[in-house]
């Protein structure tokens, strides 16, 4: 239930990223474009750090301590490297441009590259997207050590679907 909170949130908070962004770089007002990167400095330093870590952490120990098992099943293994990866990219890429943007409106100055505000948020967002998709399939089977180990599809609990 945990994990499933946090990456929701962080699937929100990128859409909430996603929508300041391109505030910014299509509006026509200094100001609104101020605001909304100033927005996007404050989501990033205070929401982003613990809902990208603990969606990773709560992934990380559902892997660990469930029968899918981390490195047992594609999908599962798939997910933990991604979002390992997404989480990396948000919290030492996406950040510092989104820093250097609320620093350049701070200081009067308009923002040299908007478009690298937009274009993370779409990708990490379609990234998520997918993760949520494949943990609903569970597609590709068992890894090799999952097929050593006897790996079977692990049933459904009573009540879910697959």
């Amino acid at each position: 239930m945990a994990h499933l909170a946090v990456s929701v949130s962080w699937l929100g908070l990128t859409l909430c990223l996603l929508a300041l962004g391109v505030t910014g770089a299509t509006s026509g007002s200094a100001a609104a474009a101020a605001a909304a990167y100033r927005s996007m400095k404050v989501c990033g330093d205070w929401l982003l750090p613990p809902l990208a870590l603990s969606t990773f952490a709560t992934g990380l120990v559902l892997a660990l301590g469930t029968p899918w098992g981390l490195a047992r099943y594609r999908w599962v293994y798939l997910k933990f490297w991604l979002t390992l990866g997404a989480a990396a990219a948000s919290l030492l890429v996406f950040r510092g441009s989104v820093n250097a943007a609320a620093a350049d409106v701070a200081a009067g100055q308009a923002v040299s590259d908007p478009a690298s505000l937009v274009a993370p948020p779409v990708v990490s967002g379609s990234l998520y997207l997918f993760m949520t998709a494949i943990s609903v399939l569970k597609p590709w089977g068992p890894t090799r050590r999952g097929r050593r180990m006897g790996g079977r599809r692990v049933p459904a609990p009573a009540g879910e679907g697959r």
